[in-house]
This record gives structure tokens, C-alpha cells and sequence, in this order.
């Protein structure tokens, strides 16, 4: 069987029970960071072997994953933090696995876009997800221009180093519409900020030096007439 286990963003009280029993049952775990799993096994005493499986190795890695399931072993998937698949590594090996007609199951749990969308206060009967952006600004807002009429409320994933200049082209490509920045989710200095896109472009240019990584959730177009 292949698992994927979605582990916390943040807190490590937020695994579940099934996650760590799923953890401590398989004979190995396939992990984005084996550094960063490490630590989470670590914490709550568990030990089985890891293989690395991030974007730099994921055919061959995964090529090694689907072996050990064909023969018999059992693998759970976990990535850095949250849901392996949402803009991590694993889409890729769940392909594999249901093509090669290999049972693939899953244990939920913690979802960094959920949690944001849910706190940003703006509508939740239905939301698009969009991940992280290009890099360059004009790809960036032609990638942003797809939902311009769109109603539902849009998530985004951004690095603080493109963050402002996200803001700024999501400003120039909605107009300044209710939107919402996440960051630190679960963790000591969780922190979100509402705010119209002026207003929230404004906040990060007057902050230090940025890190971690942020959702931003904006209003969709329906919601701002």
C-alpha cells in the first residue's frame, strides 16, 4: 500500500493519531526532506528508513517506490509539511501507483490553504486554489488575468522574496479587492492580516526582512460588487 500522510504545517501536536500509527506501521517513508521528517519521527520516536523523494528525483526515486510496492513492501509518502501533492512532490507517484493498478490510500490532516482561506473571512462556499505563481512579473499576470472574472474567492501560495511584487501585480490585474496574507500558520507568531490588496501591499513593504512562506487569499470578482 501506498500512504500519503499529511503531516503539520507547523505544530507538531496537529498529526493525527492515524497518521503517526500509519508512520510507525510502514516499512518505509518517502519524504521530501529527510532532515525535516527526521525531526518529526524523531519527536515522536519513530524509526524506519526514509528515502528522498523531492523534485529533483521524483521518476527515479519514484521508480524505486513503485519496485518496493510491487513487491510487496509498504510506503508512506509524507512531504515538509501538509498535504503531499498540494504544490509539493507525489502527483507524480500517485499516477504511477494507479496506473500500475497498486492500492494508494490516504491519511488527511493538516492543509496550509484550508486554514488560510478558512481565517481570511472572505467567502467559503466555493474557492480556487491556484498555487504558487511564475517568477517574472508579465507571466505572472497573465497566470492572475485567468480568474480576473471569476467568482470564487482565489488562494495563492507566494516565497517572501516575490511577495510585494506579487501583491503588486494582483493589485494591478483585480483592483483592490478584499484579500487576506497568512503566515506562521499554527505556529508562535501565526499572524494574518485582512486588508484590501492596497492595503496589504502597504503592511508588507513596511516589515523587515520576510521569511517563510505565505498564502494570499483574494475576494473573487462577484464578491466585491
Amino acid at each position: 500500500m501506498l500512504y500519503l500522510v499529511a503531516t503539520p504545517i507547523g505544530n507538531l501536536g496537529d498529526i493525527t493519531l492515524r497518521a503517526l500509527e500509519t508512520l510507525r506501521s510502514v516499512d518505509y517513508i518517502a519524504s521530501e526532506d529527510t532532515r525535516t521528517t527526521g525531526v518529526l519521527l524523531k519527536h515522536y520516536d519513530i524509526h524506519k528508513p526514509q528515502i528522498a523523494f523531492h523534485e529533483h528525483n521524483e521518476a527515479r526515486a519514484g521508480e524505486r517506490i513503485i519496485g518496493l510496492l510491487k513487491s510487496g513492501a509498504s510506503v508512506a509518502l509524507v512531504t515538509d509539511a501538509g498535504t503531499p501533492g498540494i504544490s509539493d512532490p507525489g502527483y507524480s507517484l500517485v499516477r504511477r501507483a494507479i496506473e500500475e493498478k497498486l492500492p494508494v490510500t490516504m491519511v488527511p490532516g493538516p492543509s496550509g490553504l484550508i486554514m488560510a482561506v478558512v481565517l481570511s473571512g472572505l467567502p467559503l462556499h466555493s474557492f480556487t486554489f491556484r498555487g504558487f505563481p511564475p517568477r517574472k512579473s508579465g507571466q505572472r499576470r497573465r497566470f492572475l488575468a485567468v480568474d480576473k472574472d471569476s467568482p470564487h474567492t482565489l488562494i495563492f501560495y507566494e516565497s517572501p522574496f516575490r511577495l510585494a511584487a506579487f501583491l503588486e501585480d494582483a493589485l494591478a490585474v483585480y483592483g483592490d479587492r478584499p484579500a487576506a496574507l497568512a503566515n506562521d500558520l499554527t505556529k508562535l507568531y501565526e499572524h494574518i492580516e485582512r486588508a484590501p490588496l492596497s492595503g496589504l501591499l502597504s503592511f508588507v513593504q513596511q516589515q523587515g526582512k520576510l521569511k517563510g512562506e505565505y498564502i494570499i487569499v483574494i475576494a473573487g470578482a462577484r464578491q466585491t460588487e
